[in-house]
Formats: structure tokens, C-alpha cells, sequence
């Protein structure tokens, strides 16, 4: 039972609440609540003995109730974009979303809903965020939806076609980095990091080739730990390959160039790789004629591992890797085909050749019209792979398929992220979206 002292009464738009501060102190260090204790802060005590705090009672009794109990119930009359607007104002959105659905698991997804967007025609990309909005590529536009799904000002790029783009993360939650075409003529292109709350260019990201600034195309994005930016590099001279900068200021502060017989600066995708401090690089068919993939050490501009199928027959199986990806745990990078097959490959050796784990086409039946190119990702210990308008997953040290999701409005999936502790794919024939989240454990 909790004794006097540690009572708290609040007056909330005129109706009273009484708490304790052990129920308080849950909000946690961020939130309104902790900052009321903070003895720089003049929050006034009402003669009554309570604290005024001007704002909607109805939801503050919501919140203050999931402080108490862990579980979140909206009655039907409280709208969710107010609750969540208070939940921001005293900084429980975190809790708010903790408690609105569980811990993300490929196995348990269940479709929340399906958005269209304003333009027609295929969307390029689209990238979750860490909050659980995201972004989604359209031509030389890029739309943005906070986690409400309410979508804010979109950024134009002036006719420059986007490429790829990639959240900056939980220390600038609102940052985005975007790579674009250069534009011939008007030397324009490269990419920026831009505001997604302003729409506002925060700094552009320039490549200096022998003291020389260049115009460029920028293409595959990947951020590390340290805070940097890595981009795939096309330029009109000699700058072909892979570009570092400092996210913070904008700084070049590297650039790996492109061997002769390789391909470095066509890459589809950038993986940075936290235990072996390299990066993955992967080049990919229909791109190139030929897939290239390989790990750099910036450290030591090396290249400390590669395969291509320039090396496999002809007729061959590798020849139709679609997309990779780098799995540290297990010491291997996964690569799958157009038939959704998985294949593997050693990190440990030098040269290694592709294990394809299943000859089965998991994907029976009749092919869309237009079939969009398989995509991967890996997820606290999850694969996820893209086929057609289905997303399989894969779990177990054999990676057994296990589940798959499928919504049938919008055609073949032509790309899918997973974020903020959601799923979204993007649908190639109606410019639709799909939004995935895991359900909270029931109550018992």
C-alpha cells in the first residue's frame, strides 16, 4: 500500500486523478511525468494540492490506466489519432505502441490494412521507418506516413528519379537520406538528407574526385554505427564505386573505386556488417548482365570476399540470383532466385559456391503478367523473402518455410521493408501498400 508521500493528484481539464509516483516513474525518464520531479522544472502546486496540467482528461485516464495495468483500452467514443497526440505530449508513445501490439514475429503478422497511393503506375521502393511509419518512392517524388499511416508533406525531387532512400535512425527519427539519377546537363542528382516533418534539405552529399567536385548518380544507401553514410557512386569520369560520408555534416570522408572486371557503382544493395566491420556489396541481374557480390574493408581497401557467376556454367542456376543478403550469425550470405529457391554461401571461404538449400518451386501455378523480382530480408532470426503477391518466412537453423502473407489487391510485390516492429509491402500494379503487425499476447 503506498504511503501519503508518494500520492500524486492531478487536475486535468477539470477532472481530478490521484496516482502514486511509483506508478509515474513507469512512464519512464523521457516523459512528461519524470520531468514534473526535475528540480529545474516550476511545476506549481495548486492550494487544493494538485497539479493542473491543461489537457484532455479522457485520454489522460487512458494513458494513466496503461501505466497502471500494462494494457491499452480505447473506448469507442476517444478517437486514436487524440489519444495518440496526448500520448505524444507526455511522451508515452512508447508504451502506447508497446502495448497496441506485440513483439514483431513473421509468424503471428496479421494485416492491419492496405493504402493507396495518389499516383499511378509502380512505386520504386518503399523503407520502414524505426517508429513504425515509413517512406514510399514514386518517380522523383517520395511520400511519407508517420505511424498514425497519415501521410505528411512529400518531398519532391524536381524530376530527378529516386533510387533508394534510408532512415537515418532512432538518434533523428525524422531524418532520410534519398540518392537520385543525375540529371545529363543539368548536373544535378546525387542525394540529400532531408526533414520528413519540413520537406526541408537539410545538406546535400557531394563526391570530390581528385579535388574536383562531380556530378554523380547515387544509388544502394547503408548506414553503420559510426554514424556513416554509404552510397553506390556513378559518375562521368572515374567515379565508379562506393562513397562514404559523414551523416552529420555531410563530409566526404571515403571512397573504395571500382576494380577493372567488377562492379561496384551499379550495386542494387548495401548491407553494412556489424561484427566484421565490412560492407556488402551487391550487384545484381537484370542490372547486369552478370551478379557480383562482395564484402569491402574500408580499413584496409580490400576486397576480403567475392563471388560473381561469371565463374558458374553457362547455363547455371547462379546465373539467376535476384538478390542477397549477409546472415553474420551463421558465418554465410543468403541468395535467392526467380523461382524463390534459397541458396547459401560460406563467408569463411574464399571462394565459395551458391548451396541451394531446395530445388522445389514454391511458388506453383499460373505467373502474374507482370512478376517483380524476388526481395530478402532477415529479421531477428527470421528470413523473409518476396515472390509474385507473397511473402514467405523461413525460421530454424535449416530455414524451413513457415508461414506465408498474401493480400490479393495490387499485383506482385515489387518491394517489402520491416520496421518500428512492422511489415510493409509494396504492391507494382495499383501504387498500393500493404501494412503488417503482430497482434499482442492474448490475456489470460
Amino acid at each position: 500500500m503506498a504511503i501519503q508521500k508518494d500520492r500524486v493528484k492531478f487536475n486535468v481539464g477539470g477532472k481530478i486523478f490521484e496516482t502514486t509516483a511509483t506508478t509515474l516513474a513507469i512512464a519512464g525518464r523521457d516523459s512528461y511525468f519524470a520531468s514534473m520531479f526535475d528540480e529545474n522544472w516550476d511545476l506549481q502546486l495548486n492550494p487544493s494540492g494538485d497539479y493542473f496540467i491543461d489537457r484532455n482528461p479522457d485520454c489522460f485516464s487512458i494513458l494513466l490506466d496503461l501505466l497502471r495495468t500494462g494494457e491499452l483500452y480505447i473506448p469507442p467514443h476517444v478517437p486514436e489519432k487524440l489519444l495518440y497526440r496526448e500520448a505524444l505530449f507526455y511522451g508515452l508513445m512508447g508504451h502506447v505502441r508497446t502495448a497496441k501490439w506485440g513483439s514483431f514475429d513473421g509468424n503471428r503478422l496479421q494485416p492491419l490494412t492496405s493504402i493507396t497511393g495518389r499516383a499511378p503506375g509502380d512505386g520504386t521502393a518503399i523503407r520502414a521507418s524505426p517508429e513504425g511509419g515509413c517512406c514510399v518512392a514514386h518517380g522523383s517524388m517520395v511520400h511519407i506516413y508517420d505511424w498514425m499511416l497519415s501521410e505528411q508533406h512529400p518531398i519532391n525531387l524536381d524530376y530527378q528519379r529516386v533510387n533508394d532512400a534510408c532512415w537515418v535512425g532512432p538518434v533523428d527519427p525524422t531524418g532520410l537520406v534519398i540518392s537520385t539519377c543525375e540529371r545529363l546537363g543539368r548536373g544535378q542528382g546525387g542525394m540529400g538528407l532531408f526533414n520528413t516533418t519540413t520537406g526541408e534539405l537539410r545538406h546535400k552529399f557531394s563526391v570530390t574526385h581528385e579535388g574536383v567536385v562531380k556530378s554523380y548518380t547515387a544509388g544502394a544507401l547503408s548506414f553503420n554505427d559510426s554514424y556513416n553514410l554509404f552510397s553506390s557512386c556513378k559518375g562521368r569520369s572515374n567515379e565508379y564505386g562506393i562513397g562514404v560520408w559523414d551523416q552529420n555534416t555531410g563530409q566526404q570522408v571515403d571512397f573504395f573505386y571500382e576494380p577493372p572486371g567488377w562492379s561496384l557503382g551499379d550495386a542494387d544493395k548495401l548491407q553494412w556488417l556489424n561484427g566484421s566491420n565490412c560492407l556488402l556489396v551487391a550487384t545484381l541481374f537484370p542490372r547486369k548482365d552478370n551478379c557480383y557480390i562482395s564484402l569491402l574493408d574500408f580499413r584496409s581497401k580490400s576486397m576480403v570476399w567475392s563471388w560473381s557467376d561469371m565463374w558458374s556454367p553457362a547455363n547455371g542456376d547462379d546465373r539467376r540470383v535476384r538478390d542477397a543478403i549477409a546472415m553474420e550469425e551463421n558465418g554465410s550470405i543468403c541468395v535467392v532466385n526467380e523461382f524463390e529457391d534459397l541458396g547459401f554461401m560460406d563467408l569463411r571461404r574464399e571462394s565459395s559456391s551458391v548451396r541451394w538449400s531446395s530445388r522445389s518451386r514454391l511458388m506453383k501455378g499460373k505467373m502474374p503478367d507482370e512478376p517483380c523480382y524476388p526481395k530478402l530480408a532477415l529479421h531477428e532470426g527470421q528470413l523473409f523473402s518476396s515472390m509474385n503477391d507473397c511473402i514467405s518466412v523461413f525460421c530454424g537453423s535449416d530455414w524451413v518455410l513457415t508461414s506465408r502473407l498474401r493480400r490479393s489487391f495490387g499485383g506482385s510485390i515489387c518491394d517489402f521493408s520491416i520496421g518500428g516492429d512492422r511489415l510493409f509491402a509494396l504492391h507494382s500494379e495499383e501504387n498500393v501498400f500493404d501494412i503488417w503487425e503482430t497482434p499482442p499476447p492474448s490475456i489470460v
